[in-house]
């Protein structure tokens, strides 16, 4: 491995076993891009926590309503595995005050992992979004003023893909509603406080080309090395502790 490439923050990304393989490099990508190294985390290859500097809880399946007490009011494509592993790697994260950022199932899983519900059918619910199922920047978001993610990529509307089919509901502890469509249904979700958790319910590694996306990622590669150039700190104080 290059000299250069151990310097890079180091992301565990989770994937699904059956689309891993397609989706994982374009994450990737955009972390290199970013400045940071993507490692590949599913349900047949576990990570050390203490390898990385933050986590992406990627796209993939619906989550189970059994995470939140709902009961399933369709027919969907769930796997029950990487509902388990994500949840213990979001708790995890949250200990250990690193960095995560969720894209698409991934923010809803960080807010089901904080206590929150979701939506099964997202566009049952709400009637006035309209329904976009594209890799394309079709879908109008509303940016949050006071935010986190304001403080990212402005306050303009912006325009981002959608393949979702599930949506936040009840929140999950400690998090706020970032950004939301003309229609009421919520698209992205922030940590109230440090240390960096977002999640977005579009697809910005399919945006690379656009800055405003680019900022997510660049955003949580500063985040994992902060956090990473903390830790030797932390860990010299508690020994002269």
């Amino acid at each position: 491995m290059q000299d250069s490439d151990t310097h890079r923050p180091r992301i565990a990304v989770t994937t699904s076993r059956r689309s891993g393989w397609r989706i994982f490099p374009l994450v990737a990508l955009n972390l290199w891009m970013a400045g940071g190294r993507a490692m590949r985390w599913d349900t047949a290859r576990e990570i050390d926590m203490g390898a990385v500097d933050a986590v992406i809880i990627g796209g993939g399946d619906d989550i189970s309503p059994e995470l939140y007490g709902g009961r399933l009011i369709r027919s969907a494509r769930m796997d029950a595995a990487r509902d388990a592993m994500e949840q213990g790697i979001v708790a995890r994260a949250f200990e250990r005050d690193m960095p995560v950022m969720g894209i698409c199932r991934g923010s809803q899983m960080l807010n089901v992992a904080l206590g929150g519900s979701l939506h099964q059918d997202a566009y049952a619910t709400h009637r006035d979004s309209r329904h976009y199922r594209t890799i394309l920047p079709r879908k109008t978001v509303c940016i949050e003023q006071g935010t986190r993610l304001a403080d990212l990529v402005g306050t303009a509307p912006m325009r981002v893909n959608a393949l979702h089919s599930q949506a936040v509901n009840r929140l999950g502890r400690g998090l706020r509603v970032a950004a939301t469509d003309p229609g009421g249904m919520v698209q992205a979700i922030e940590r109230v406080r440090d240390p960096f958790a977002i999640g977005v319910q579009w697809h910005p590694e399919h945006l690379f080309y656009a800055h405003r996306q680019q900022q997510l990622f660049r955003a949580l590669v500063t985040a994992a090395g902060a956090a990473r150039n903390a830790a030797p700190q932390l860990a010299r104080v508690d020994r002269e502790i």
